[in-house]
């Protein structure tokens, strides 16, 4: 393991539909655990899969040294009917090991097993000091909460005995126990770890920051916070780069003006003259055309250096496209201007009994104009179906659910989207009074652009979709007075996250949110937390959890 190493040379990757994802990239990961940040869809999933050896590049080429583990995002919704121990990486070996017990002599069964004669005792060891239930290995993973399959696949990392890991997004759907847990565990690998994450606790422990952008790959040494110090510099360097070229070109362009007017006015002057003195017409032609010739020239030079000074704009432009990229969240001023008075109820729910949670007690609760509530507890307390019933998706077991205006729900898959038509498509059905031209100018505020609104929702990356379907949610004609937002953050990167904070933060009506991130949590300007315990749901005045 003292040579492990996954090495970028020369690598670039094009879509299936041609569009180039990134080029030429050069960079070398090693045992140091390094974090890999970038704004949604400029490719971080796609280098990791390249990485792990699931994709082939479009031209260069990988080098690996030692055995890899990668484990993917959304593992439920890409293989629902595998079995737990597909989930963990475990089947092939566990499927070797039966055989080899039935009498097999197969070498390749041998192979697979790599002497791990314990490894059906260490997996069910594991599943029971991770919290989970003692499960046989062929249980339906789809039997799993989110947060559970993910515990469910980071055991199998464990178990893979790998030299390097490669995780995408793992802490997503976790509680904050298995957060914690997951930070130590991360802690003591002793191997190599690429980490795609937004969760900046767990950012915060690399040791080295790989920066994917449209300009390339940037490896920074140290850690989160110092990356971010640096980024906000070269933001502020790239701003006052814009600065002074949309100055140099505004100088450069009235000097130009003033050239040409004085040229013109020269040659004004020059026929005016020649008429004046009475020259042979032959002459005053060719004193037009040694002056037409010369404003020709002229024209031609400030053609060029136009085009100089807006290819500078452009460029410091988009470098802080780049860096900053800012994503504008402002909520249109019309969208809420009947204001309700914050006494009054916008929903209830009497005596509610989950069907999905047998023996839980009854649960009371109103929510008023304004309120912000935070609802949390472990994996599989029942949030998500809380939310469902608020939303009116699940009906109650017992009791009686009301709400008094509009809605909204966002669930983990943001299921609200028709993944077969585009973006724009689905906001103008429920923006019919707003000129397309608008809608476009609000997409492209929130990060979305042409190419993103145009192609069918479903294959937009996880952060896009949110960031549309909070669109469709808010930027409409009757927009949604009581927000529901399960787990917003789980798809978002930092940028996204920041701006969704502080969006949500100025939201005027009734905000309901299931996370697991505290920091996201702390920011929102929360007034109540609903918390589950084993006494049941706790609704408090809301304080940070300092536990996590």
């Amino acid at each position: 393991m003292t040579d492990t190493h996954l090495t970028l040379h020369g690598v670039s990757y094009s879509l299936p539909q041609g569009r180039q994802l990134f080029s030429d990239l050069h960079a070398r990961f090693d045992r140091q655990h390094t974090a890999l940040v970038g704004r949604n869809g400029v490719g971080k999933t796609v280098l990791a899969r390249l990485l792990a050896g699931q994709l082939e590049p479009t031209s260069g080429r990988i080098s690996r040294a030692g055995r890899i583990h990668y484990l993917p995002q959304n593992l439920l919704l890409q293989h629902p009917e595998q079995s737990i121990a597909a989930l963990a990486g475990l089947a092939p070996a566990l499927a070797a090991l039966q055989r080899i017990e039935q009498g097999s002599s197969d070498p390749q069964d041998f192979a697979l097993l790599a002497e791990r004669w314990d490894l059906r005792q260490q997996f069910q060891t594991l599943l029971q000091d991770s919290g989970l239930p003692a499960l046989p290995a062929d249980t339906p993973a789809s039997t799993l909460s989110g947060g559970q399959a993910m515990r469910v696949a980071l055991l199998g990392a464990q178990l893979a005995q790998a030299d390097f890991l490669i995780l995408d997004e793992p802490s997503n759907h976790l509680d904050a126990a298995a957060r914690r847990a997951l930070a130590q565990r991360l802690q003591r690998w002793p191997g190599g770890l690429l980490l795609i994450s937004h969760d900046r606790r767990l950012l915060a422990q690399m040791e080295v920051i790989a920066e994917l952008s449209s300009q390339g790959l940037s490896l920074y040494s140290g850690s989160y916070g110092g990356y971010q110090q640096a980024q906000q510099q070269r933001t502020q360097l790239a701003m006052d780069a814009l600065a002074r070229s949309k100055q140099e070109r505004k100088r450069s362009e009235h000097a130009l003006r003033d050239q040409q007017e004085r040229q013109a006015r020269k040659l004004a002057r020059g026929e005016q003259q020649g008429k004046q003195a009475n020259q042979a017409k032959i002459l005053l032609g060719r004193a037009k055309q040694r002056s037409e010739a010369s404003s020709g020239k002229l024209a031609a030079q400030h053609a060029a250096a136009r085009e100089a000074l807006n290819a500078r704009v452009s460029e410091a432009a988009q470098a802080i496209d780049w860096q900053a990229g800012p994503i504008h969240w402002h909520l249109p001023p019309e969208a809420f201007g009947r204001s309700r008075s914050s006494s009054a109820i916008v929903a209830e729910l009497q005596a509610v009994r989950s069907p999905r949670l047998a023996g839980a007690q009854p649960l009371h609760l109103q929510l008023r104009a304004g309120q912000r509530l935070a609802i949390t507890g472990p994996n599989g307390c029942g949030k998500s179906s809380l939310l469902q019933m608020l939303a009116g998706q699940l009906a109650p077991a017992a009791g009686q659910r009301q709400v008094h205006v509009p809605r909204a729900m966002l669930d983990q898959q943001q299921s609200g989207l028709q993944p077969e038509r585009s973006v724009l498509a689905q906001w103008q059905q429920c923006n019919r009074r707003t000129p397309e031209g608008v809608l476009r100018m609000r997409l492209a505020q929130l990060g979305l652009d042409a190419r993103h609104i145009l192609q069918p929702s479903g294959q937009l990356s996880g952060g896009e979709r949110l960031k549309a379907a909070l669109a469709c949610a808010l930027y409409r004609d009757d927009p949604a007075q009581l927000l529901l937002l399960d787990e917003p953050d789980n798809h978002l990167d930092l940028p996204s996250l920041q701006a969704l904070e502080q969006m949500l933060r100025s939201y005027p009506g009734c905000l309901v949110v299931v996370s697991h991130d505290e920091l996201l949590l702390d920011a929102l300007a929360l007034t109540q937390r609903l918390a589950f315990s084993d006494d049941g749901w706790q609704l408090q005045p809301w304080t940070p959890d300092s536990a996590t």
